[in-house]
Parts: structure tokens; C-alpha cells; sequence
């Protein structure tokens, strides 16, 4: 039902997507953009691609951060075209916000003096109320680690949007499910990681973990009472499909050799945009606006990544990128 109806409303954007997945570097790019030996070599590069001339008005020497923000910008650009949004007009302190989560009362945050009428604020004006509400107090602002609260509204908005997606059903039920659900143990497994060493109690552990994914709930609970990497390694191995993440070996996640052994970020990376290109394998569906900007935000990591190596001499790991077609 979802596929008879969907050219109606959504099949021009779905065109539009699809046009802009078709100009996401490819190998060749990454190749051309590795042997680069300046940063105004990668802008002329870059120029060929369909990032065109986006530096065109920057002058020399170029630096990394600036890449970055354009590259942002550009990313900005086109899912304001998507979303037909306009422009927003921001407090000066709101220019550190990531511009894909600006949203129209967001400069009404800049008023509130204290914590609470923060949190009022929050309740009030913005789209976070509900996870606020559900989740944090005042007194939690106030007092909780900025890493907890990050994390508790993280995971309120993960089971939202989960429960959204299989509410839609069909084949973008089908696909978001599976991405939103990596992401869940990806955050399962980073949280308990990072966890180590640090005061947060193996209940306060537990609390953080998003009530979904494949290690929900038999691998939250044995996760809730890790308390070294090994133990980590033994509980996820249990599932085939992750068992690879904590392989030593030199190998990325299609099996090609790399020059030096893969982070569990990495492995994290690559499988995260394995996922997000499947969705363009069929149609008529909303996943692909979603794996898109992922697919581009990782696109941006390449290429502040390259930029990085280059403009600090670090050839020689220049290389260790996460390639996407």
C-alpha cells in the first residue's frame, strides 16, 4: 500500500534524493583526494566533484575547519531544498548549534537566566519537550553529567523515532528498523565502554541503554555488569553480525586488506553506511532521506579526515577513510 501511493506526494523528492546520492564521491574521488599533496590541491580536486565550487571564496591557506564548515554548509543546503525550509534567524550563541537541528523557537533558550527556567523554556518552546519531560528534571540540568543528560535524551528520542518508524511500516518500517536498531547497540556498547573507570554505577549503566536493538534485553543485562573490554568482546560476540567489530585482524568490513588494524569506530562506520546504502536498493520508500544525510555526514568525516592527514603530514594514514561506493 505504502508503494501505490507513495509517487503521489513524496516520488519528486525521492528523485531529488536519489539525483543528489549519485554525486557522493566515489573511490576514484577518495584516490584523487589521497594523492593530493595541499589543502589547495584538495580544494581543485574537490572542485571537479559535486562539490564544485564551494571553496571558490576562500582564500589561501585554506584550513581544515573551513573544509569542514562548507562541506556542512553545502550538506545544510540541500536538506533545506528537501524540507523547502527557510532561512532562520539566530542568536549569535546559536551559531555553535549543528545547523541541521535548528528549529524556530530555538532563540527563545538564549532568554532563561537560570537552570530552571531553562528547563521551562525547554518544556515550552522547543521540540525536546517530551524527552525532557519524561526523562530529566531541573535539578538534573543542574547537577548531572553533560554526558548522561546527552545520553538520556538520546535515547528517549531513539525509542520515539523507532516506535515511529514501525508505526509507518512497510518497507521503510522495515529499513529504518534495522538502522535504528545498530544504532541502539552501537550506543549500547559505546556507553558501556566509556563507562569504565569513571563513577557511573552499573545501575546508572543500564538506565542510558536504548530498549531496543539486537542486544535488547539479554546483552543489556550481562553488558550492565561488564566491567573490562574482554567482557564486552565475549557478550557481543554472541551475535554473528557484530562478532566481526572485535576482529583483530587487518581487514575492513567487505574483507579487504587495509594498512593498519580497524577502531571499533570504524568498524562501527562501515557498517553504518552498509546499512544506509541498502536502503537505495529498493523504492518508494522515506529511508533513503535518512541514509542519505548519514551517508553524507560520513562523506564529510573522508574528506575532513584527508584534509586533516594532509595538512599535518600524516600521509601514511591518509588512507584509513571509510570508503562508501
Amino acid at each position: 500500500m505504502e508503494a501505490l501511493f507513495f509517487n503521489i506526494n513524496d516520488g519528486y523528492l525521492e528523485g531529488i534524493v536519489r539525483g543528489y546520492k549519485s554525486g557522493i564521491l566515489t573511490s576514484n574521488h577518495y584516490i584523487n583526494l589521497t594523492q593530493c599533496e595541499t589543502l589547495d590541491d584538495l580544494k581543485l580536486q574537490l572542485s571537479a566533484t559535486d562539490y564544485g565550487n564551494f571553496l571558490a571564496n576562500e582564500p589561501s591557506p585554506i584550513a581544515t575547519s573551513t573544509i569542514h564548515e562548507k562541506a556542512t554548509q553545502k550538506l545544510v543546503d540541500e536538506f533545506k531544498y528537501v524540507r523547502t525550509l527557510h532561512e532562520r534567524d539566530t542568536h549569535e550563541l546559536l551559531e555553535r548549534c549543528h545547523p541541521l537541528g535548528v528549529f524556530d523557537s530555538m532563540p527563545a533558550l538564549c532568554v532563561a537566566t537560570n537552570v530552571a527556567e531553562l528547563y521551562d523554556t525547554v518544556l515550552v518552546e522547543t521540540p525536546l519537550a517530551p524527552y525532557f519531560k519524561n526523562c530529566l528534571s531541573a535539578n538534573d540540568l543542574d547537577e548531572l553529567n553533560i554526558e548522561i543528560i546527552r545520553n538520556t535524551l538520546y535515547k528517549a528520542y531513539l525509542e520515539d523515532f523507532y516506535r515511529y518508524c514501525k508505526r509507518i511500516g512497510g518497507a521503510t518500517g522495515q529499513m529504518m528498523s534495522e538502522i535504528l536498531e545498530f544504532e541502539a547497540d552501537r550506543r549500547t556498547i559505546n556507553i558501556t565502554i566509556n563507562s569504565f573507570g569513571t563513577e557511573l554505577s552499573r545501575d546508572d549503566r543500564a538506565k542510558l541503554f536504548p530498549s531496543l536493538g539486537r542486544l535488547y534485553p539479554d546483552g543489556h543485562a550481562k553488558l550492565a555488569r561488564a566491567d573490562e573490554l574482554e567482557h564486552v568482546k565475549n557478550v557481543v560476540e554472541v551475535w554473528v553480525e557484530y562478532r566481526p567489530f572485535f576482529d583483530n585482524s587487518l581487514t575492513s568490513f567487505g574483507g579487504a586488506a587495509t594498512s593498519e588494524a580497524k577502531t571499533l569506530d570504524d568498524r562501527f562506520f562501515e557498517h553504518e553506511v552498509h546499512l544506509n546504502k541498502l536502503t537505495f536498493q529498493q523504492h518508494f520508500h522515506y529511508a533513503i532521506f535518512y541514509a542519505f544525510l548519514k551517508l553524507k555526514e560520513q562523506e564529510i568525516r573522508n574528506i575532513v579526515w584527508i584534509a586533516e592527514c594532509i595538512g599535518q603530514g600524516q600521509k601514511e594514514r591518509i588512507s584509513n577513510y571509510i570508503p562508501i561506493f
